[in-house]
């Protein structure tokens, strides 16, 4: 399913095996991503895949070597595509978990979720304090826009 997102810069979510569990939430997850690509100015086409623990599972032990799930997963693409950005992978019991635990709404930690997957995407990474820091101010002032509270407060 693509949802094309009206959007300054032309942008397109593919939305690729959702689970059930997350049904009634592509279009404020595309919305999230058009944010994002907005706030970046980076036009294209993102595939999310909105997946259950299990098939998050598989890819991370896949690509990552890692397993079980986790949160996010980002593919920047291999090459050739123009206009694609990546791939961005969601685990529904995963976020749903850690928001329940951190006293969030499902729907905005699955939002700040995958504006982080995109951030991956776009070169933004955590791997040291500084650019995590970096990474955080751009969630934070991406989701602002979404009219979601700071996600680290």
């Amino acid at each position: 399913m693509r949802v094309a997102v009206p959007n300054d810069i032309p942008f397109a979510v593919d939305i690729l095996g959702a689970s059930p569990l997350w049904k009634g939430k592509e279009e404020a997850l595309a919305n999230a991503l058009a944010a994002a690509a907005t706030a970046e100015g980076v036009g294209g086409t993102v595939s999310l895949l909105l997946g259950d623990d299990a098939a998050v599972s598989a890819l991370n032990k896949e690509f990552r070597g890692k397993e079980g799930p986790t949160n996010v997963l980002s593919f920047p693409p291999a090459g050739g595509e123009p206009g694609f950005l990546g791939d961005i992978a969601l685990a529904v019991e995963t976020i749903a978990a850690e928001a329940d635990f951190q006293g969030k709404s499902l729907d905005h930690h699955a939002a700040h979720i995958v504006v982080h997957g995109f951030l991956h995407l776009v070169g933004y990474d955590h791997l040291n304090e500084a650019d995590a820091e970096k990474m955080e101010a751009r969630e934070r002032e991406i989701l602002a826009t979404l009219g979601i509270p700071d996600p680290y407060a």
